[in-house]
């Protein structure tokens, strides 16, 4: 670790400190402290006089010559704390001197308060539980190096109160989504993240090799295949809370490693789906947020109250690129498409114009809940086709505030028409062909509903965040240079805001 010549003089010093405090009789690195509680718990059975024990972070000191204020930090709140010497003695008195910020400390003492009226601990006793050898950041109560921030994600929660409440309230979004499906009914189970073939949606996967079995493997892109065939093993509803793997770019909706909630319903279809993402969200806003409107001041409000609006992809890009669409050439369609600046290469179909004007011009303009339907049968080849025409699919795909949340389908259980449709996205490549997932379909796979729900995307939604990076702990970050040294308060900039998709 590169450290500079700012930072190392921080270091020495702290390690003297150190050097003080163990030849004090302090362990700089102490064992278990038996707590009264929590900060928070604390402060909420606040009684004068009472006797606790506390510890926490120690995140400021006010020195008054033989007393000192301090405030400990835990994952709950904070406290202050107050030590004289008359109380402690000159020893520990002395000692505390070489307490500096952002060290581990456990105390015991009475509650009290003070002039000013704020909750106290006069301390009576304090022993040393880590110590910190680099500081706290700069202004630590507003750190914004977002490098820092993504990189030192520890430094990070400390520093900004927010960035914390957000992770909590992504721990309390997930565990809601669990005990929902749950009392429905759903079983919660586990599929392979290493498979033989990546199945289950397109996109470029993270390749590996199983040295055991001498084949080649993949990070899952799509949980998919595995939870059909447990439909045809007799589950009738189910659903896998996981992490995929995607091979691709760098975006703030987009991070190759993410969270994904798949849920399958026997004899259900898209619309079973389509009600149930309603209340999942909706549930999941008012359970954890007291309101089903969401977002940050300054944003347009989301409001998730059901039923969503409900809007035909052919519908919209009528909408937006004229009534005549469907029935202009391709080169008319390319002459449009470009001329609202859409990069059009001259080999690309009808089909893939029609898609980037819907996903370049049409889906960021959708910012409450939608869900665009029928979409054609060649984007979405697990899907069972429209009984009204064979060209669509019946599909939805959620959108809230310009990104794709959630796709949702009736799922294609014809094995025959399954094998044609897959052969025709191999482009006669048999060795992309999930041949264990087309067996156990010829076995017979009830109807049913499908869906898939970005759970990262959601905790943007519901918190109101814009980036994918401030919802995930440790978002993927491109290597320091081993050339260049790195300080809390200064960072290479080895990493643009964004990196485009793949």
């Amino acid at each position: 670790m590169d450290l500079t010549a700012h930072e190392i003089e921080f270091r020495n010093q702290r390690r003297a400190h150190l050097e003080t405090l163990k030849a004090a009789g302090h362990r700089p690195y102490g064992r278990a402290f038996e707590r009264t509680g929590t900060l928070a718990e604390i402060r909420r059975d606040f009684a004068e006089g009472r006797g606790v024990r506390a510890a926490g972070r120690v995140v400021a000191v006010r020195e008054m010559g033989k007393s000192t204020f301090a405030h400990l930090q835990d994952g709950s709140d904070r406290f202050q704390i107050y030590v004289q010497k008359n109380t402690l003695g000159d020893d520990a008195f002395a000692a505390f001197k070489a307490v500096d910020l952002g060290d581990f400390i456990g105390v015991e003492g009475e509650l009290f308060t003070t002039r000013t009226g704020e909750p106290s601990l006069k301390v009576q006793s304090w022993e040393l539980l880590a110590k910190a050898l680099h500081p706290l950041p700069e202004k630590w109560h507003g750190l914004q190096d977002t490098e820092v921030r993504y990189r030192q994600r520890y430094l990070d929660l400390i520093a900004n109160p927010d960035v914390r409440r957000v992770f909590d309230a992504r721990s309390r979004i997930l565990s809601f989504l669990r005990r929902f499906l749950e009392s429905r009914g759903y079983l919660e189970v586990e599929t392979p993240a290493l498979q033989p073939i990546a199945g289950g949606a397109i996109a470029t996967p993270f390749r590996t090799h199983y040295n055991a079995l001498g084949q080649t493997m993949y990070l899952r892109i799509a949980p998919e295949l595995y939870l059909k065939q447990l439909l045809v093993g007799g589950y009738d509803k189910v659903f896998e809370l996981g992490k995929n793997f995607r091979n691709e770019g760098l975006d703030r909706s987009h991070n190759p490693e993410f969270t994904a909630l798949e849920i399958y319903e026997a004899y259900g279809d898209v619309h079973t789906m389509r009600q149930l993402v309603e209340a999942l969200v909706s549930g999941a806003a008012q359970d954890v947020f007291g309101t089903m409107v969401v977002g940050k001041d300054g944003q347009e409000p989301i409001d998730l109250t059901p039923p969503w609006r409900v809007a035909p992809y052919r519908d919209l890009v009528r909408e937006r690129a004229g009534a005549d669409w469907f029935e202009m050439s391709r080169d008319a369609a390319r002459e449009w498409a470009r001329a609202q600046e859409l990069e059009i290469p001259d080999e690309m179909t009808h089909a893939q114009i029609t898609h980037e004007v819907y996903e370049k011009l049409i889906e960021k303009t959708l910012i409450q809940p939608t869900f665009v339907t029928r979409l054609p049968a060649e984007w979405v080849p697990l899907a069972k086709r429209c009984e009204d025409d064979p060209t669509l699919v019946d599909v939805f795909e959620l959108v809230v505030r310009g990104r794709e949340l959630c796709p949702g389908y009736t799922e294609l259980n014809d094995p025959i028409d399954q094998r044609a449709r897959l052969e025709e996205q191999a482009a006669g490549d048999g060795s992309k062909l999930d041949e264990e997932f087309l067996r156990a379909l010829e076995q017979g796979m009830p109807p049913a509903g499908g869906m898939g729900i970005g759970i990262d995307r959601l905790i943007m939604v519901l918190t109101g965040e814009e980036s994918v990076r401030d919802v995930m702990l440790f978002p993927q970050m491109k290597n320091r240079s081993p050339l260049r040294a790195e300080s809390p308060g200064e960072s290479p900039n080895d990493l643009p805001a964004e990196l485009p998709n793949a």
